[in-house]
């Protein structure tokens, strides 16, 4: 079997985890890396993150490992990016840059067969596949894919765990997230009033539009969900504050249940905890989310509390692998390998 080429359009925080766990996987092969970055540097990344385990080294241009030679290739805007030069069968664009369709599309016209997004795109694309809720529906015809957020994960498998044991009648969710690649640590004028401030000092409320994919995914939930976000001082580790009304009231014991079945069903995606866990806790975890059963709270009525925690950027690293495999099962059952 041919390994997939991946190309990536980016080398910030998920794409170097994406590159290595590639490592490790004997399906993929990192063919070209795009970024501005000097690739000495971005080279010296890999190996300072990992504190040495990871042995891959730069040869001219090339990022070597024992599983792939990948070349460095200057960033740019899509479409000026040469794909079809490394015969490239997927790009993953993790930039958070380049969200929209037509820019997705430069990517295919540049010679990717399929273009993947780290993050929500800014409009409807062919698909938004969040692993447990909807990644049946993939298609071999689907071209631009996104494999959501890390919020959007979580809250979406929650949602549609709850949704399946007891019934939803209105949701809310807080996003407690870690700070991120672009924000300031330092107090500097930037496009929003709030994200122009410290990120290493301030609790940053943020804008999300995740709700809105989550009911774009899960349309029974359409103006039953709300959410918003707030940036900490952390520099890995989220947790998701969701707050459901259910359509009956249950007991702890009961959602503990429901959520244990659906840990067996997804193991890959949910992780039951009983400890006492703190955000450092889940540094390096690949779970979509980490239910906490202590930090669950219920209200005499139907009103649920409930805790999930997960690392961002490595649960969405591990998604984007799974996502880009499941893909090319998808083409070889349809016959286009």
């Amino acid at each position: 079997m041919n390994k997939i080429r991946l190309g990536l359009k980016g080398f910030g925080e998920i794409p170097r985890h994406i590159y290595r766990m590639c490592q490790e996987d004997d399906r993929i092969e990192v063919v070209a890396i795009s970024d501005l970055g000097k690739p000495e540097i971005l080279a010296y990344l890999i190996g300072a993150e990992t504190k040495g385990k990871k042995t891959a080294k730069l040869e001219g241009n090339f990022l070597v490992s024992e599983n792939s030679k990948a070349r460095f290739i200057g960033g740019g805007e899509p479409g000026k990016i040469p794909w079809d030069m490394f015969d490239v069968d997927v790009v993953v664009d993790g930039t958070w840059k380049y969200r929209s369709k037509a820019d997705m599309q430069r990517h295919l016209d540049a010679g990717a067969n399929r273009i993947m997004l780290t993050t929500v795109p800014t409009e409807l694309i062919d698909r938004v596949v969040i692993q447990g809720v909807n990644d049946h529906t993939i298609l071999p015809t689907d071209k631009l894919v996104s494999a959501g957020s890390a919020t959007t994960n979580a809250a979406a498998i929650m949602l549609k765990v709850l949704s399946d044991s007891f019934g939803i009648d209105s949701a809310f969710f807080t996003s407690v997230h870690s700070y991120t690649a672009d924000q300031p640590l330092r107090d500097k004028a930037g496009s929003d009033f709030r994200r122009s401030r410290s990120a290493a000092e301030n609790i940053i409320p943020v804008d999300t539009i995740g709700q809105k994919w989550i009911e774009h995914l899960l349309p029974f939930l359409d103006g039953k969900v709300e959410g918003t976000a707030l940036n900490v001082p952390v520099a890995n580790g989220s947790v998701l504050d969701l707050t459901t009304i259910l359509n009956k009231g249950i007991s702890k014991e009961e959602l503990n249940k429901a959520m244990k079945n659906a840990a067996e069903e997804y193991p890959h995606l949910i992780q039951i905890m009983d400890d006492p866990i703190v955000s450092s806790d889940v540094i390096n975890n690949s779970h979509s989310i980490v239910f906490d059963t202590k930090a669950s709270m219920l209200s005499p009525g139907r009103m649920v509390k409930t805790l999930t925690w997960y690392h961002s950027a490595f649960a969405m690293a591990a998604r984007i692998v799974e996502l880009v495999k499941a893909y090319d099962d998808a083409d070889r059952k349809g016959g286009k390998k």
